[in-house]
């Protein structure tokens, strides 16, 4: 019984850590993710709370890796629905969660090496495009042709997930990279700031994007 209850107070204890971690990120950004500073807020020393998350590091990775699970969840939830309600699914949870977004697809911390579990996670969201992409045109066969330099690329890449990868052709997989990275550029550029003085609203340019990309896959 008392290892239960040990065990339900370190989980609590890491939970609480998480919570202050993201009020961090929402106020200051990644810069100001303080260990220290969390320590203090809930009355413990920092050599107290490495006992829970033994670096900085440590902690930033759990919060990316519940973050791309929180958005694939999302992604996933609205995958019966088409692309279409993928994407706002994705718009709206970026919205929802600015600073968690910017965690994943702001700028790269410098010198962070994310784990494997962080890419295995970060996985699940292309394999909802990549569902979606194989219902309307199928794996495809790539030995009717020479492959281009980004086929062979993308076709060994580490974002791919396990189960797509060597059944499915590189010009699918292009597909699902080029709906990422317009879709992502859009969002990445506003939570930036980048339309702020530019006089419309990004959520405009998002909507007219996502109907290009429906109609070339259409």
């Amino acid at each position: 019984m008392a290892d239960t209850r040990r065990d339900r107070y370190r989980a609590e204890t890491r939970r609480e850590v998480k919570e202050h971690a993201l009020r961090q990120l929402s106020d200051h950004g990644i810069e100001g993710l303080s260990i220290n500073a969390i320590a203090r807020a809930m009355g413990m020393s920092g050599p107290a709370l490495y006992r829970y998350f033994a670096s900085r590091e440590e902690l930033l990775s759990e919060l990316i890796v519940d973050a791309y699970n929180d958005l694939a969840d999302t992604m996933e939830g609205a995958a019966g629905d088409g692309l279409r309600a993928v994407a706002m699914a994705q718009w709206h949870w970026a919205h929802a969660e600015p600073h968690r977004y910017l965690l994943l697809f702001g700028t790269p911390v410098p010198g962070y090496e994310a784990p494997e579990e962080a890419t295995q996670a970060a996985r699940r969201s292309m394999a909802v495009l990549l569902r979606l992409l194989l219902d309307l045109h199928g794996p495809g066969n790539v030995a009717r042709r020479r492959k281009t330099q980004l086929e062979n690329e993308v076709e060994q890449a580490y974002w791919v997930p396990e189960e797509y990868r060597g059944k499915v052709g590189g010009g699918l997989l292009i597909r699902a990279l080029s709906c990422w990275t317009r879709l992502h550029g859009v969002l990445s550029l506003e939570m930036n700031g980048q339309f702020g003085a530019m006089g419309f609203q990004p959520a405009h340019l998002y909507e007219l994007e996502l109907e290009t990309l429906l109609s070339t896959e259409a």
